[in-house]
């Protein structure tokens, strides 16, 4: 039997959908360092945007002004989240 690569990366983005929603948490909930915050902040943000591109893009139907509005967004997002992550490297230790 082969996989189905289309479920494959529907199950991938909701894995990374629940990591990410789990960064938001452990940030609001447990972490106290203001950088360490920062970066599991950025890092859900990644995950979750990145997810929600997946899924809009695997989706067959046709696109509405909301997924328009994530096709457009979510990269803007991903970006300016690396950028903080790439500038708090080696800080909040």
């Amino acid at each position: 039997m082969q996989p189905d690569p289309v479920r494959i990366a529907e199950v991938g983005a909701w894995i990374a959908t629940g990591l990410g929603a789990g960064m938001w948490i452990w940030m609001f909930v447990k972490e106290r360092d203001p950088i360490r915050r920062v970066r599991l902040n950025d890092c859900g943000v990644v995950l979750i945007f990145s997810a929600i591109l997946t899924r809009v893009v695997i989706d067959g139907s046709p696109l509405d002004p909301i997924d328009w509005a994530l096709l457009i967004l979510s990269p803007l997002f991903i970006a300016a989240a690396l950028w903080r992550l790439a500038r708090t490297q080696g800080m909040g230790r």
